[in-house]
């Protein structure tokens, strides 16, 4: 399985909302211009986010979207799935020998296993956490 523009956009639209959540709707056109990203284009993958409940759409003039959830309650494999459908990394493992099958069943468990235990606010954490462990040099 390889993640396409649909998923990584995804995750970039749910991270920029994860990050102001409580602060009010954030409309498509400002994630798509902090993030150098085609506005038309996140509107489509808002579409399945919303219809999954993933998001939620605000209108009027200060419109935009929100997260309807905390964002420690929405896992990166919830995401995933939305945009892209299951989780699963090699098709027609049935054919395969039962050694290959076991090799393949464990990778795409530990795969789903990263997903769906990594939620919005992880990523969120982590971001922070990388921009604090940046060193300062003097010269």
């Amino acid at each position: 399985m390889k993640i396409s523009t649909k998923g990584r956009y995804g995750l970039t639209i749910m991270i920029e909302l994860a990050r102001n959540y409580g602060e009010g709707p954030i409309p498509l056109k400002s994630i798509a211009k902090d993030n150098d990203l085609s506005e038309h284009y996140l509107e489509q993958l808002a579409s399945p986010l919303r219809n999954a409940g993933l998001i939620k759409s605000i209108r009027g003039a200060y419109g935009g979207y929100i997260l309807p959830r905390e964002p420690k309650e929405i896992s990166a494999g919830d995401i995933i799935r939305v945009l892209e459908g299951p989780i699963a990394l090699v098709e027609g493992i049935e054919d395969e020998e039962p050694a290959k099958q076991a090799l393949w069943k464990r990778v795409t468990e530990a795969v789903r296993e990263v997903l769906d235990t990594t939620t919005l606010e992880d990523l969120i954490n982590h971001e922070k956490d990388t921009q604090q462990d940046g060193y300062m040099f003097y010269i």
